[in-house]
């Protein structure tokens, strides 16, 4: 397999247009076998395969500094830098991670799966480039969803005012994670589908053609006279409003003329914009005919038919369900994702409320704020958005929602470890980074029921309201009604005499399952859900005093969240009694399944007896 033999980007160069066309077959077959068997970003990755080659076909990396925003467009790129024998262990712990890693390659510069950050990392890498008086360019890769995001524009307007030495590549495949919405979507939109742009473009040419050859000045005419002819039939691009230099749109897929592109770019002095226009999922029938996500990232699936491995009801799927029951008996609610739709649970929503589902586009501080500003008139926002974005917006969140006592409910979803996806995505601050904001309810559903009742606490609740889900699937089906609970209360599930164990979301399931272990060894303990990590339920200060000692449980930073909170409120109320607070530690967190990290950190059945056990020895305990 000709795939097999690149070892680096220096091995592409001296392939043919045979070699490279069946290079490109090779290594969407490659994404496509791997990614059936590990889940990953399968779609973003089969359109930029041209692209990938070309650009490191034209440009030295790591002389040439390449990043990418955002990194799940990065498969192909780490096939080519000598990583295509780990792609096994793609998303696996301790193998190949889902996202650019520096701790992998020299090739990756960033770890960034973030979106809209790539071309302030750019800027900033070719400013130093500048300051320190090395060579070499800088390109950066950004897809056209990403410049919905406000600080995608931040960076290009000073991009336009300080004028690096910059290649900005701008992978227009009209999606984010969905389609791509809003306007510059609208303007890429323009560019690439008017059919006066492609007629002017022929005219343009076919004008060249008649010329007589005649040296530089002629040519330097006509190339003149095809921008003026294009500029009758399109408009000026944003990019050259900032005082970018544009040029495109390109087929992407046409590797020979994005390669012609790139090299024309890397010779202009300055910042300068290659507008390639490429499909989601090219080469692959299931992906290119899903209108959906075009397979953007998906678990392990059948590579014949692109049926994804059956899986059960998942918390999203109670929430979608919750959500669309409770908006049909009440016509204020509306739902907000930023460019998020299908996983967060609003696909449902979308097709039954639409002109009541609002998706921003990956904006989420415009999305907090423009809840805010629902809320103000008298609507109900529910704002949906992962755990690890929604820190993004988290002036927003105090200074526009809180600040405002404004009933808006955050639902937050890949709360605690997610899994595969890494550092990045685990949603393991957001307790931590709530908990600080004044008048802000926080609440953890231990399962699916309870969802349902702390989702309709939340839709009754007259200020902000947070309701933080896991991701995967649901232990159990949900049959309660939307009712609400009182604010706050607490629920307990064992009683017993020596231990109590305090714990929040799914983290109950797993106490229950550590209190049979401690009563083998003799151990009497108290499981409470606890419900809400603010306010906490003051009943808890009258339980702990009842125990010899009190473990709390969280999958978050045990730093600042709910065992930091069950500490202050026993500190407060004079109750002194030995308290282990168990939670992530401070640090950030590999990739790699749910369960065995959670096990690394003694947050499964075991490591929670094992801390008791610690703190309680059962000799102890007998002897009491």
């Amino acid at each position: 397999m000709l795939l097999e033999e690149i070892a680096g980007p220096a091995d592409l160069r001296g392939l043919g247009p045979e070699d490279l066309t069946r290079l490109c077959v090779e290594i969407r077959e490659e994404l496509i076998s791997a990614v059936s068997r590990t889940g990953g970003h399968l779609g973003p990755n089969l359109g930029v395969v041209e692209l990938t080659v070309a650009m490191h076909r034209v440009f030295d990396s790591p002389r040439d500094a390449i990043i990418f925003d955002t990194g799940h467009q990065a498969y192909v790129h780490k096939m080519l830098t000598g990583r295509l024998g780990l792609f096994d262990t793609l998303r696996q712990q301790g193998g190949l991670s889902g996202y650019p890693s520096r701790r992998e390659s020299e090739h990756d510069l960033i770890e960034n799966s973030h979106a809209s950050t790539g071309l302030s990392y750019a800027l900033g890498f070719a400013v130093a480039r500048e300051l320190r008086g090395e060579t070499g360019k800088v390109v950066c890769v950004v897809g056209d969803g990403a410049l919905t995001g406000g600080m995608a524009y931040e960076a290009l307007n000073n991009i336009g005012q300080l004028k690096p030495e910059m290649v900005i590549i701008l992978n227009d495949n009209g999606r984010s994670y969905a389609p791509t919405v809003g306007g510059i979507a609208e303007n890429l939109g323009h560019l690439r589908l008017s059919p006066r742009y492609e007629a002017a473009k022929d005219a343009a040419g076919t004008a060249l053609r008649a010329l007589p050859a005649v040296g530089h000045s002629a040519y330097e005419t006509a190339r003149r006279m095809k921008n003026s002819l294009k500029q009758l039939v399109a408009p000026i691009s944003i990019f050259e409003t900032l005082g970018l230099k544009y040029g495109g749109p390109i087929d992407g897929h046409d590797l020979q003329a994005v390669e012609k592109a790139l090299r024309d770019a890397a010779r202009i002095r300055g910042p300068v914009v290659v507008h390639v226009v490429t499909n989601k999922g090219q080469g692959y029938g299931p992906a290119v005919a899903d209108k959906v996500d075009k397979f953007h990232g998906v678990s392990t699936f059948d590579p014949g038919s692109g049926t994804a491995v059956k899986k059960g009801t998942d918390w999203t799927d109670v929430f979608g369900a919750a959500l669309c029951e409770a908006a049909e008996a009440d016509e204020r609610i509306v739902a907000i994702t930023a460019a998020m739709a299908s996983s967060t649970g609003l696909l449902e929503f979308a097709q039954r409320f639409p002109e009541r589902f609002f998706d921003v586009g990956i904006a989420e501080q415009h999305a907090v704020t423009f809840a805010a500003g629902l809320a103000m008139r008298g609507l109900r926002p529910v704002v949906c958005i992962y755990s690890t974005f929604l820190q993004r917006a988290f002036d927003q969140v105090a200074s526009d929602v809180a600040l405002h006592r404004l009933p808006v409910t955050f639902v937050i979803d890949r709360a605690g470890i997610t899994g595969p996806d890494g550092p990045s995505h685990h949603g393991m601050l957001d307790l931590a980074y709530l908990r600080c904001i004044p008048g802000m309810t926080i609440s953890a559903p231990s399962s699916p029921d309870e969802l349902r009742r702390l989702f309709a606490t939340a839709l009754a609740s007259d200020g902000p309201f947070s309701l933080r889900l896991p991701r995967g699937p649901a232990p159990s089906k949900s049959t309660e009604p939307l009712e609400p609970v009182p604010v706050p209360s607490l629920v307990i599930h064992h009683r017993g005499r020596d231990l109590a164990i305090f714990a929040v979301g799914k983290m109950v399931a797993v106490a229950k399952q550590a209190q049979e272990r401690l009563s083998a060894h003799g151990l009497s303990t108290t499981v409470v859900d606890a419900r809400f990590i603010k306010p906490l339920a003051p009943e808890l200060s009258a339980i702990a005093a009842r125990h010899r000692a009190v473990l709390t449980v969280e999958d978050g930073v045990a730093s600042g969240g709910f065992g930091s909170a069950v500490t202050e409120l026993l500190t407060s109320d004079g109750v002194s009694v030995p308290i282990v607070r168990m939670g992530l530690p401070d640090q950030f967190i590999e990739h790699g399944a749910q369960a065995a990290l959670l096990g690394q950190f003694g947050l499964d059945a075991d490591g929670i007896a094992a801390a008791a056990l610690a703190l309680l020895p059962a000799t102890e305990v007998l002897a009491g």
